[in-house]
């Protein structure tokens, strides 16, 4: 059954190819990508890697965010303070009149960035002991929501590479039940040794630039990133600029494996059927599909038989992650502007370094920028656990 869609009235982002929702734009249109040899020497890394990397200090955010230099803000802190900042000032928000107001946030690193480096020091550094607390996932969420003024509902949620996706469903569900009336809803994640190092053990991460949907696909690289958009009851947004509409949304567990989607797409095809019932759409009303597309042989091929499994005909697709690297729990929430940014530019954005048909099957994803009318988008996120989230954004 069709439900009444859900206002998206702000959003921001922090990722490798721009510091706002601007430069990413900027960067999505013109093909350029932000994918480069990780510039930070870490003994923790074994070998260099190709990362989707913020070329901005933990020191430069401090600087300018205005924060105190004796708290202790960690990298995906300040990636997601950055951006939802942002997304407040696009949104206009008001947060003392009245309203409930919530921040739902997405992370997997959490505070690992930090407590990875200073873990030898903890005992004998006062400076450092600090960091202690932050390892935490939920402390991100807890210093963003109080850093900006929301005090009404603050939670974090983390489901692997579905987190932000999830975070925003779940904001869209509380505004149905009358339990908020808006909701900062995203993710952050920042690079980390643990992250890197991981990939690589699964030896899924690609030593050179991935390719999404490609035959010869190697493997992801990884990249920190963070975006939060700004959901709005139809109350609370009215007479507002409505950038777009949340109008469905669809989770579902394949229970296959710890770390790989099942071989037939099962949960990414549930999570896409629910996202479209909800949405009251056929699936051939879907304009564009910004598919989770990691590069990793295991997630295409799954991916690409549920597209093949819940349409007649795939629309056109593509993944974007060749742009900014899969930045994990921010995935779904980085997606989710890139979504708004297509239907604003009507335009599907570009499926980076594609070259060769997977030999399972026939699907070939936008390789340039492609005009087009665009009034729907479903964007995919598939996490490890069998963690599948599929959401559906319309134009205005």
């Amino acid at each position: 059954m069709k439900q009444k869609p859900i206002a998206i009235t702000g959003m921001g982002i922090i990722s490798a190819i721009g510091n706002n929702v601007a430069e990413n734009e900027n960067s999505l249109l013109r093909n350029q990508h932000g994918i480069k040899k990780y510039s930070v020497p870490d003994p923790l890394i074994h070998q260099e890697k190709l990362v989707g990397e913020i070329l901005k200090s933990n020191e430069e955010f401090y600087s300018e965010l205005n924060l105190n230099s004796d708290e202790a803000f960690t990298r995906s802190t300040l990636l997601g303070l950055t951006a939802a900042k942002e997304a407040i000032i696009s949104a206009k928000l008001n947060l003392n009149n009245g309203l409930k107001t919530g921040f739902i946030s997405a992370t997997t690193v959490g505070g690992m960035d930090a407590t990875e480096k200073f873990y030898f020091d903890f005992l004998k550094s006062d400076e450092n002991k600090k960091f202690i607390p932050a390892q935490n996932c939920g402390i991100h969420a807890e210093q963003i929501a109080k850093t900006l003024g929301i005090k009404d509902y603050i939670t974090t949620i983390s489901t692997a590479c579905s987190s932000a996706a999830n975070a925003i469903m779940l904001g869209a569900r509380m505004i149905k039940a009358g339990i908020l009336d808006r909701a900062v809803v995203g993710g952050t994640d920042s690079l980390s040794a643990f992250t890197i190092n991981g990939f690589s053990s699964l030896m899924i991460y690609s030593d050179e630039h991935c390719l999404p949907f490609d035959d010869n696909r190697k493997g992801l690289n990884l990249g920190e990133a963070a975006a939060y958009i700004v959901l709005e009851s139809e109350e609370s947004a009215k007479g507002k600029e409505i950038l777009g509409f949340l109008s469905g949304y669809g989770n579902a567990n394949d229970a296959f494996h710890q770390t790989a989607s099942s071989d037939d797409g099962e949960g990414a095809f549930l999570a896409m059927k629910t996202a479209l019932e909800i949405a009251g759409l056929k699936a051939e009303e879907i304009d564009y599909v910004n598919a989770h597309g990691t590069a990793t042989p295991n997630n295409d091929l799954s991916e690409g038989k549920s597209l093949e499994r819940i349409f007649k005909n795939v629309p056109d697709f593509s993944s974007t992650k060749a742009f900014t690297g899969h930045t994990l729990a921010a995935a779904g929430a980085v997606e989710a502007v890139f979504s708004l940014l297509a239907i604003k530019n009507q335009c599907v954005f570009a499926n980076l370094n594609w070259k060769n048909p997977m030999k399972e099957f026939g699907l070939k994803p936008e390789t340039e920028i492609k005009k087009k009318e665009i009034k729907t988008v479903l964007s995919n996120s598939l996490g490890f656990g069998g963690n599948c989230s599929s959401l559906i954004f319309e134009k205005n």
